[in-house]
């Protein structure tokens, strides 16, 4: 699993460094009312996710085995995050997750960043504190990275895969 968000992470930073090489030509493939649909998409996913709503959090992810969700498993074999592909894995963790006592999603919309990467696909960016007590969490309010990949269904655009990581804690200072 270790390795499985390791080259998520590497992937993000290789293709966000060839995004910032090519930035000086960079035009967004994606219009700014597109882009703010999208933000508004995002914004309601947050909402649906504190009212603990699944049926509607269904239906904002793309509806295919190759949608995916990595966030924290509750099962030692699957490691302490892991993958969770196509719709009914996704619909149990997120069920699990909600169902296990309090989960509040704060993003910190001031750092929001949404980007199309082709007419029909974006992806978005926002650290977001969660409280949560799913698989051995305290409740205690935490930092994590959210990154979420969207395509565009007929006129709809959907969540493709959503990437919930843990911000660590800083590192110690030397004495």
């Amino acid at each position: 699993m270790h390795k499985m968000v390791l080259a998520v992470v590497v992937t993000l930073i290789v293709s966000t460094q060839s995004f910032a090489a090519t930035s000086a030509n960079y035009t967004d493939p994606l219009d700014a009312k597109t882009l703010d649909t999208i933000r508004s998409n995002f914004t309601h996913l947050m909402q649906l996710a504190n009212r603990h709503d699944f049926k509607a959090l269904h239906d904002m992810f793309w509806q295919s085995p190759a949608a995916l969700l990595v966030a924290k498993s509750a099962i030692p074999s699957e490691g302490n995050w892991a993958g969770f592909w196509g719709n009914d894995a996704i619909d149990r963790k997120l069920h699990d997750i909600g169902t296990s006592g309090p989960v509040v999603l704060q993003p910190d919309y001031s750092k929001f960043k949404a980007v199309g990467l082709t007419k029909d696909v974006a992806q978005t960016y926002a650290p977001v504190t969660i409280t949560v007590s799913y698989a051995g969490q305290d409740g205690t309010p935490k930092p994590f990275l959210l990154l979420i990949n969207w395509i565009k269904v007929g006129k709809d655009w959907k969540v493709a895969s959503e990437i919930i990581l843990p911000v660590p804690p800083a590192p110690a200072a030397k004495s």
